[in-house]
């Protein structure tokens, strides 16, 4: 009977109130003109997983954000629209519900704002569409769709929807892709066995000795801000990163600092996905990075042995956690 009451209690709340967040994560901050509903949550995972909203219908969302790849593509670069290969790694998109600024470079101040980006990208999903006439294109392919109509005149009561709406129901979707429940969680909440001895080590290196905490802060492991750490500076034409978005001198090369939930399984890492595996990221922090004029004072020679940086990598798989995996494509979209 009890347990009948508890799952009475849980259905209402995802049918009728926000979702549940996983152990460890706050609770998520709906935008008050965009706020949750489990109808154009539903939507919205069909729309990020269909590829009609490329211009020739080949690339969805999903493309470059794989569930089973942890919402990565695993490649270094993305690889849009007709094999052509992005300028920058494709991040995951777990926990994106926590970040203040969107893209490597925090061009888009929303997920919304975001998930409009790619549909008028040619890299991405536009071909060699300019973007106004890409959205358009997108929004009067879905429009077509019978299916399509009938569902947003569900959600947002009209079926001659936009690319707002369309960015709206992708985002709404996004921001219940959420992981937590990590070993590093449990630890935290009491269960002492939840880390071996050396993830307990490393964890001690992280908030120490290594003060990777300075910028990955919990509980999402990030600071929702931008450093320049030196990589791909040393090219002929660095990428300056957010500094193309704010013109300020101290901005070139700086770039988002990712979360570190599920780094163990969204390699490769750093905007250029230029390191394949967590060791040499933790090599790179121990020799402080590579000198150029804007590089972060934080960065610094952190005099760590080889034993001290394979702990602190045996804890960054203890932020490995639950709540996204049961994410699946649909077996159909709407017609």
């Amino acid at each position: 009977m009890l347990r009948t009451v508890f799952l009475f209690l849980f259905l209402s709340l995802y049918l009728y109130g926000d979702p549940p967040v996983p152990i460890g994560m706050p609770p998520v901050v709906w935008p008050k003109d965009n706020p949750y509903c489990a109808e154009k949550a539903e939507l919205g995972r069909l729309l990020f997983f269909d590829k009609r909203l490329s211009a020739n219908g080949t690339i969805a969302c999903a493309s470059c954000h794989d569930p089973a790849k942890a919402f990565t593509d695993s490649t270094p670069l993305a690889v849009g629209i007709e094999d052509k290969k992005g300028t920058r790694h494709a991040p995951s998109i777990i926990n994106s519900a926590y970040n203040g600024l969107q893209f490597w470079d925090g061009r888009a101040s929303t997920l919304e704002d975001q998930a409009e980006g790619p549909i008028a990208n040619p890299n991405e999903m536009a071909s060699e569409l300019d973007p106004e006439e890409a959205h358009k294109v997108c929004v009067d392919k879905l429009r077509k769709i019978p299916g399509y109509r009938t569902l947003f005149k569900k959600v947002f009561g009209c079926e001659d929807f936009t690319i707002e709406q369309v960015a709206m129901a992708i985002a709404t979707f996004e921001r219940t892709i959420l992981s937590g429940d990590s070993p590093y969680d449990r630890y935290i909440a009491g269960d002492h066995y939840a880390l071996s001895p050396s993830q307990v080590q490393g964890m001690n290196l992280f908030f120490g000795k290594a003060n990777c905490s300075v910028c990955h802060k919990p509980p999402n492991f990030t600071d929702n801000d931008f450093s320049n750490i030196g990589i791909g500076m040393r090219a002929k034409e660095p990428d300056l990163g957010r500094y193309y978005i704010t013109g300020i001198e101290k901005d070139k090369g700086a770039f988002k600092v990712p979360s570190l939930r599920e780094v163990s399984r969204t390699g490769p890492y750093m905007h250029n996905g230029g390191f394949n595996s967590l060791a040499l990221v933790i090599y790179y922090y121990n020799i402080g990075g590579a000198k150029n004029p804007w590089l972060d004072s934080r960065m610094k020679p952190l005099n760590l042995n080889e034993n001290e940086q394979k702990e602190i990598v045996d804890f960054l798989y203890a932020l490995s956690g639950e709540g996204w995996q049961d994410v699946r494509a649909p077996q159909k979209f709407p017609e």
